[in-house]
């Protein structure tokens, strides 16, 4: 290149704003989010109300989990003219997030009515409804996404969650099949020609189940894994690591492995969470087996040994935080601080056994009651479990020591977000999965003040 030319040469090229906008569209479909920001950036500096530029940069803004900048930006494009029916259907999933349940259901119900074709209208529309506790409603949105797509398994696994969550289970478990064709889910297993179990009796070849999904579920779909082994001779499980010492305690004479390829050959195979609808449960199977996890008595007695100096007559382990990458973590999770009406009640030792990140907090603990953090020393649900067995009661949300402190038969108050996982039904206290668990529920969409407000004063007397 020649200096003269250099300097001569423009220093941009001009480019239609519209064909901007959809270079910028493929780089959002081809997962390239900044270069599009980019993009939009220099279109919006142009045309500030380019009305799809910035509904675009809401969406962007959505995929990088910024909410709130989300709306705002998909506000302005509406303003603007962004307008039709995936704008609204759009806008509808971004105040769901934001916890704008009412102006997300008034979206979508006018998206649901301007295309009559889209299938994912009504699905959001079942999503927001799920989310107001409308569950007839949540339902009726489900079914008209699988009039309009019959193959959506998004909307088949929300009917799923919907008809579960008012008990009505065999519909349910039907639905509930559809969990793993949801796109980005991650895969069962390996991809196999074998066939999903039925339930049938196998005297001679072997069952492989998969303990699947979250560590509270392989603990909670755990309780049909005896049946199971009454009806198969030889039955393979493959499960976390995390998970061996429970699963080899649920099904004792099982190969249990940690690895696919240690997998020996099998001829049928079922997910934990699949068992339900093998074996056909209603809510009158339920609980079933009460205490169907027994603690280690080593750990039980090295773990009374460690708590045996703690100050006060009463011991109350606490776990405030699920697995952040859960898809419903922004609801079900809380931050110590929220419990901090819980910190001068006397008589009490508080035990943390929260893991992760969030066992951070502990070092702000806001009260004069003592807060024993026991992340450090905890190696597995083994040990969690011996501690549970060494305190009077837990206080958690909706994660997997609780569902521990239930399988062993341990008190347990169980927090739970506005509208809760399917497993907790609705409006009661207790659960038929855990006679020994209490409900704690919000009243209102993500107000856990109330929530901690009667736990503190349940604890008090």
């Amino acid at each position: 290149m020649s200096a003269a030319w250099s300097q001569t040469a423009p220093k941009s090229v001009p480019m239609p704003a519209g064909e901007v906008f959809v270079i910028a569209t493929e780089y959002v479909e081809a997962g390239r989010l900044d270069a599009a920001s980019r993009l939009l950036g220099h279109l919006l500096a142009a045309s500030p109300l380019h009305a799809e530029g910035l509904h675009l940069s809401g969406l962007i803004a959505f995929r990088k989990t910024r909410m709130a900048d989300a709306a705002t930006l998909m506000e302005r494009a509406a303003q603007a003219g962004a307008t039709r029916a995936v704008h609204l259907r759009n806008l509808a999933e971004v105040y769901r997030q934001l916890g704008r349940l009412d102006e997300a259901a008034h979206a979508a119900t006018k998206s649901v009515a301007m295309d009559p074709k889209d299938p994912l209208a009504p699905f959001n529309l079942a999503m927001v409804q799920y989310d107001r506790l409308h569950i007839d409603a949540a339902i009726a949105a489900a079914r008209e996404a699988l009039r309009r797509k019959p193959d959506l398994p998004e909307a088949h696994m929300k009917y799923a969650q919907a008809l579960l969550v008012q008990g009505d289970f065999i519909p349910g478990w039907d639905a509930y099949e559809h969990r793993y064709k949801i796109p980005g889910a991650a895969p069962l297993m390996p991809p196999t020609t074998r066939p999903q179990w039925d339930g049938t009796p196998m005297p001679a070849d072997t069952l492989l189940l998969i303990a699947d999904q979250g560590y509270g579920d392989v603990i909670m779909f755990g309780r049909f894994v005896p049946e199971v082994m009454r009806r198969c001779a030889h039955v393979t499980i493959a499960c976390s690591p995390e998970m061996r010492g429970i699963v080899e305690q649920l099904a004792p004479g099982a190969d249990v492995v940690v690895r696919w390829e240690d997998c020996r050959d099998y001829a049928a195979y079922s997910p934990f969470s699949g068992l339900p609808r093998v074996f056909h449960i209603t809510l009158a199977h339920l609980p079933g087996p009460t205490n169907y996890l027994r603690p280690n008595p080593e750990l039980v007695s090295k773990w009374a040994d460690r708590l045996a100096d703690t100050a006060g007559p009463r011991r109350v382990a606490l776990a405030w935080a699920g697995r952040p990458t859960h898809n419903n973590d922004r609801n079900r999770s809380l931050h110590l601080r929220q419990l901090a009406p819980l910190a001068d009640i006397p008589g009490i030792t508080f035990v943390s056994i929260q893991k992760g990140a969030p066992a951070q907090q502990c070092v702000a603990w806001p009260g004069a009651t003592p807060l024993l953090d026991l992340d450090a020393e905890i190696d597995s649900f083994d040990d969690t479990a011996a501690i549970l067995q060494n305190v009077d009661l837990l206080i958690s949300a909706d994660t997997s020591v609780a569902h521990l402190a239930g399988a062993i038969g341990r008190p347990a108050w169980v927090m739970l977000p506005y509208a809760p996982d399917w497993r907790w039904l609705l409006t009661r206290e207790d659960t038929p999965w855990y006679p020994t668990v209490r409900l704690f529920r919000q009243n209102q969409d993500r107000d856990w003040q109330a929530v901690i407000a009667r736990i503190a004063a349940d604890l008090a007397t």
